[in-house]
């Protein structure tokens, strides 16, 4: 390899190391000037922003809920209750346990996966070539780009011939790009022809691909579940605390003793508040996360997973998730008096058989199995930048002959044909391009002879086999799926059509051009966008998003990254870049689309159990403090004991994280949080509770006159079995009898801890006994009442339908 003559024979490094000394290319740097050159700049790896051990840990601690349940915690420490102190410090203990376990096993996958890549760099160092990391490389350094290499840096291209290099991960667009002596090679690109030497102009999060991957690091909103969960939170906590200062009023007023009404206000406010609330949303996503993992697609961020429940909008890439990235020769197009045999047989000799590029791969694979009739290439010219053409010269029983393929303009150009044909070729490519394909044209000399055009090669990359089944079932579960791509609107139009997609194929620059609110229509009617650039991505995700859409994103590339983290769900497909990985919120591991079905499944059974979770445990508050406040207002009596509600919450709160494992329906449509839905649905069944349970308060008082004691252990019993009764009815659309059915792990603890309950009341463990006689008479009348809930349910599930 030779410099350029008209390029320096010292290239220095781009302006942001401008004051470093310049390298000699014949010898590179020294060891030692290596060395500091890593010191100073640092690795060449992508950064991101992560927390350190104790912070992570913290941001379990650290929010609202977790605020209230720990002055709820201190608050029983002064007290010294110690019960109330170990449940409390349990609860947050697990979920914190739970939630960190889970991230950090993403976490640790997504590592897996770029450790996987382990890229190396073939440099000059101290006038020696040698292979290092590619993260010790430094700017300056010289570095030899060869086919099948990631440039491991940005680099200025100083010596070489030619090179061919894959910027698809880069810039979307799916062709090679050629590059010269002078040009730049970008990190992250692909080298598929050539081989040259580079100077490292920067490295890390200087080089364009750390560049990139620095705008997904901007902190992003909460989702649309965590504002659903807090709303969920607040409203608990709001009702809880505003009955308590009721409570708390009146005892004062009636002049109780001032450290028990607060002892029982505090753990009346506990037993209220959602404790379990954080946990159970990291035992939900955990099981989701683990589901998915084991069909190929693993969780970056778990409550991404909930987030595609109401996904109505998949941006999807074409090369590689949609298509299969590998080229295809359709329909061989000869010229009169020639076959499609020889048509084939030519553009084969005039492939690069040893190391073929994309389109040589397509050829050789349509002309397998043609007979070679002896024939052997005896001089093979590669394609270069100048020519624009691949030649061969071969050698045959019949006689010496060259081939030769390329573009059809220069193929033409060539062969210098008749006006009319010339004219009919020109036709034939235009014709294929508006169909979405590309033409590779081919022609034949015999020794001495003129060339003679021999005919047209349509060239497609083909769709995924699973592709349209994909998209068809996607868009029975009520999502959109729209096609993006930097190829030309045709090519785009013609997979479209294949793929069971709209024809409304539209150029992305043209299209977000405007105001806001137009753009957002624009984008939301469109099927797809053709020609586009890096930075559309991004702006085609925030006007669907302005537009009311909840967006998931697709990407492998660099490019990609922006658009990855600006959705509501950003996926990396298989191969994907580290950069597009890191901003994605689901990677998956497999080719093409069909696990995001899977996901969309998995995500609408996780927002199902969370929705009969907000239910039951919104219902649950308003029946034990609603019901509380009425018994203390009318009877100035606490119809249950501080212990009581401590064993309230303990025993709720163990099938309540076995609705992480619930079987539960999947919604056919995109389904979101709809707080006035689920606040109605749930006032009318804790109402419904209230009055069943004041009802049995005021009988066994009024009417059969049992001693107090007794009493709260009665109304202790019908609450835990009556609210467990309830979660069944929560989580059913229909008659809570109906499948899907409980799982079995749901069934067998919470009817577990009916039992435990129900002994505790029966001999008395830290309560008044009651005996099995009263007892069996609770159960018979909670059983009574499920009949009537479950009407209530369905009759308000009517009354507000989900909304999608």
């Amino acid at each position: 390899m030779t410099a350029a003559p008209s390029r320096p024979a010292h290239i220095r490094p781009d302006p942001k190391t401008a004051d470093l000394p310049p390298t000699d290319p014949a010898t590179g740097l020294s060891a030692v000037e290596a060395a500091a050159r890593l010191a100073h700049f640092g690795p060449n790896t992508i950064e991101s922003a992560e927390k350190s051990l104790l912070a992570r840990i913290a941001g379990y601690f650290w929010g609202p809920i977790p605020w209230l349940i720990e002055l709820a915690a201190v608050l029983s420490l002064i007290l010294r209750d110690w019960s109330d102190v170990a449940v409390i410090t349990t609860m947050l203990l697990v979920n914190a346990a739970v939630g960190f376990f889970e991230e950090n096993k993403a976490s640790s996958a997504i590592a897996a996966l770029k450790g996987r890549l382990a890229p190396t760099a073939r440099v000059k160092r101290a006038g020696q070539w040698q292979q290092i990391a590619a993260s010790a490389l430094v700017p300056g350094d010289i570095v030899r780009l060869s086919i099948g290499q990631i440039v491991p840096a940005d680099m200025e291209l100083v010596a070489g011939d030619y090179l061919s290099l894959d910027e698809s991960a880069l810039t979307g667009e799916s062709l090679p790009v050629e590059k010269v002596v002078g040009d730049l090679a970008q990190s992250g690109a692909v080298v598929k022809m050539g081989e040259m030497t580079g100077c490292v102009t920067a490295t890390g999060m200087h080089s364009y691909f750390g560049k990139t991957a620095a705008l997904v690091e901007k902190g992003a909103g909460p989702s649309h579940f965590q504002q659903a969960v807090l709303r969920i939170g607040n409203f608990l906590i709001v009702s809880a605390l505003g009955l308590v200062v009721v409570i708390l009023a009146v005892s004062i007023w009636r002049h109780d003793p001032f450290l028990e009404t607060v002892q029982f206000a505090l753990i009346l406010t506990v037993a209220a508040i959602p404790v379990a609330l954080p946990t159970v949303l990291s035992v939900t996503m955990a099981v989701g996360a683990e589901r998915l993992a084991k069909r190929g697609a693993i969780v970056s961020r778990l409550v991404a997973i909930e987030e595609l429940a109401g996904v109505d909008v998949l941006c999807s890439d074409k090369t590689g998730t949609l298509t299969l990235n590998s080229l295809t020769v359709e329909k061989p197009q000869p010229a009169p008096g020639v076959t499609a045999g020889e048509l084939l047989q030519a553009a084969a000799l005039a492939c690069n058989a040893e190391a073929p590029d994309a389109l040589d791969t397509a050829v050789l694979r349509a002309a397998d199995g043609l007979p070679k009739q002896g024939a052997q290439v005896t001089r093979f010219t590669p394609f270069d930048p100048v020519r624009k053409r691949t030649e061969a010269e071969v050698s045959s029983p019949a006689g010496a002959f060259s081939v030769v393929k390329g573009a059809p303009q220069v193929i033409l150009d060539l062969v210098a044909p008749e006006p009319a044909l010339r004219a009919g070729v020109e036709q034939q490519v235009e014709d294929l391009a508006a169909a979405g394909f590309r033409a590779l044209g081919a022609a034949r000399a015999e020794a001495g002879g003129r060339w003679r055009f021999l005919g047209l090669l349509p060239i497609i990359d083909p769709p995924r086999p699973d592709a349209a089944a994909t998209i068809a079932e996607t868009e029975r579960m009520g999502v959109d799926v729209k096609i993006v791509t930097g190829d030309h609107e045709a090519i785009a139009r013609q997979i479209a059509g294949k793929l069971g997609l709209g024809s409304q194929i539209l150029p992305a620059g043209d299209l977000l051009a405007g105001d806001d609110a137009a753009v957002a229509r624009a984008v939301r009617k469109a099927d797809g966008f053709a020609r586009v650039l890096p930075e559309h991505k991004f702006r085609i995700v925030e006007a669907l998003q302005k537009g009311g859409a909840i967006v998931a994103m697709t990407g492998d590339g660099v490019n990609d990254a922006p658009a990855l983290k600006r959705a509501d769900a950003g996926i990396a497909v298989s191969g994907a870049t580290d950069a597009a990985r890191a901003a994605a919120d689901l990677v998956l591991t497999d080719k093409g689309l069909s696990i995001i079905t899977t996901a969309l499944e998995e995500s609408r059974r996780i927002f199902a159990r969370m929705t009969s979770y907000a239910t039951f445990r919104v219902a649950e508050t308003i029946r034990v403090l609603l019901f509380m406040t009425l018994v203390i207002l009318a009877y100035d009596f606490y119809p249950v004991t501080a212990i009581m509600i401590v064993l309230l919450a303990i025993l709720n709160d163990l099938p309540i994280m076995m609705i992480a494992y619930d079987n539960v329906a999947v919604s056919p449509r995109p389904v979101r949080w709809d707080m006035r839905r689920v606040l109605r649905i749930a006032g009318g069944l804790g109402v419904m509770g209230v009055i069943e349970t004041f009802l049995l308060f005021w009988f066994v008082d009024s009417h059969l006159h049992l001693p107090r004691a007794e009493i709260q252990t009665l109304i202790f019993l019908k609450l835990l079995v009556s609210g467990h009764m309830t979660l069944y009815v929560s989580r059913a659309q229909g008659w809570f009898w109906s499948r899907p059915w409980p799982s079995l792990k749901l069934f067998a603890t919470t009817e577990a801890t009916q039992v435990l309950g129900t002994l505790i009341a029966v001999y008395g463990l830290f309560v008044a006994p009651i005996g099995w006689e009263a007892a069996l008479w609770v159960w018979a009348y909670c059983l009574a009442w499920v009949p009537v809930e479950g009407a209530l349910a369905m009759g308000l599930r009517r009354l507000t339908p989900a909304r999608g």
